[in-house]
């Protein structure tokens, strides 16, 4: 494992595969499409976590290896006999050297030790291969469910929040490698969710599992009756913006 790496999510791996949403073919469909020419294609999914990338992307690429620093969150994957997964840094994947078309990283870049991390991606992509990262932004669903979540998030968790968070607040614009980019089109992610899922979702945050070690006190429960009677009955659009940013790996092969 990584001297960088800093695991938010081991203790909670379960909750984390249970809660998260998952993002949208359009998504998918669309990055295959910049993957250059070629048969078989290969994928690496970097810092899988519970395999939700990797899974979906087997249903378009030939082959798919998986990798995450935590053996806890391999273990929740789904162990699809069509991925490869294997615990492994994102800074050293033990890949060989311009075996894969396309890598993918989801939520995932802020832990990473970046300059390490492009490093390798360029040490493993084949030519014109392609980099793809993004992030989700806030949850939202209305303006009263948002406002509880706002509070929750920027008030009762901000001390628990760890400072990498920053670098999603800003669509990882600060941390993002000198590569040629690609014009992509926007997208978001969305579930028809109860109010139940949104808070399964709420407490798969690594600072509400952070504040709840410190404090003995779920901070979810403590605001989920507002929550409630401001979500109202049954199931509701919950939708996260995307900011996608995609990379032809530079220079000769």
């Amino acid at each position: 494992m990584s001297a960088t790496f800093k695991d938010h999510f081991s203790r909670h791996a379960t909750v984390y595969r249970d809660a998260r949403p998952g993002y949208p073919q359009a998504l998918y469909r669309w990055l295959v499409r910049q993957v250059p020419a070629a048969a078989p294609t290969r994928a690496w999914d970097c810092a899988t976590g519970n395999g939700q990338v990797a899974e979906v992307l087997r249903s378009h690429i030939d082959a798919v290896i998986a990798t995450d620093a935590s053996a806890a969150q391999i273990a929740n994957a789904p162990m699809d006999t069509r991925v490869e997964y294997r615990a492994a840094p994102a800074e050293s994947s033990g890949l060989d050297a311009g075996s894969v078309h396309l890598i993918t990283v989801a939520q995932a870049l802020h832990w990473f030790d970046q300059p390490r991390f492009y490093a390798e991606a360029m040490r493993v992509l084949n030519a014109r291969g392609v980099l793809a990262i993004w992030t989700y932004q806030q949850v939202t669903v209305s303006r009263a469910v948002d406002a509880i979540v706002g509070r929750l998030y920027g008030e009762t968790l901000d001390a628990y929040w760890p400072p990498e968070r920053v670098h999603v607040e800003q669509g990882y614009r600060a941390i993002l490698p000198d590569w040629q980019r690609l014009a992509v089109p926007q997208f978001e992610t969305a579930c028809d969710w109860t109010v139940a899922a949104l808070a399964a979702y709420l407490r798969s945050w690594s600072a509400t599992q952070r504040f709840i070690r410190a404090n003995g006190v779920d901070p979810v429960a403590a605001c989920y009756d507002e929550l409630a009677k401001a979500f109202g009955e049954g199931r509701r659009r919950v939708r996260w913006p995307l900011v996608v940013h995609v990379f032809r790996r530079p220079g000769p092969g």
